[in-house]
């Protein structure tokens, strides 16, 4: 199994809304993806709320059954969408992939 974890701090203001607003929507558009990419297991976003210097915004936890799909997933047309999304808003990405 691969677990794929990626980390986002926002722009305090993007398309017109606030990081805030951003975070609630990259949630919304990733969690949509559940159930839809072949392959991936689980997938669940979180929000921080600690609001530390070094803290990100929004956090990415899914589990795929090979690296095979996680490629899949990447390159998957519904994952391209809110990936547009998410480079329009967001400051700095930090991603961790392993196998288990």
């Amino acid at each position: 199994m691969i677990k794929h974890i990626v980390l986002w701090k926002l722009k305090e203001t993007a398309n017109g809304r606030s990081a805030a607003e951003n975070a609630l929507e990259v949630k919304r558009r990733l969690e949509a993806l559940n159930g839809q990419i072949p392959g991936m297991l689980r997938l669940e976003v979180g929000i921080d709320f600690s609001r530390e210097d070094a803290s990100s915004d929004v956090a990415l936890y899914s589990e795929f059954e090979s690296r095979a799909a996680l490629d899949v997933y990447q390159s998957h047309p519904l994952h391209e969408e809110v990936k547009e999304f998410v480079m329009a808003v967001r400051s700095e990405r930090r991603l961790v992939d392993y196998e288990v």
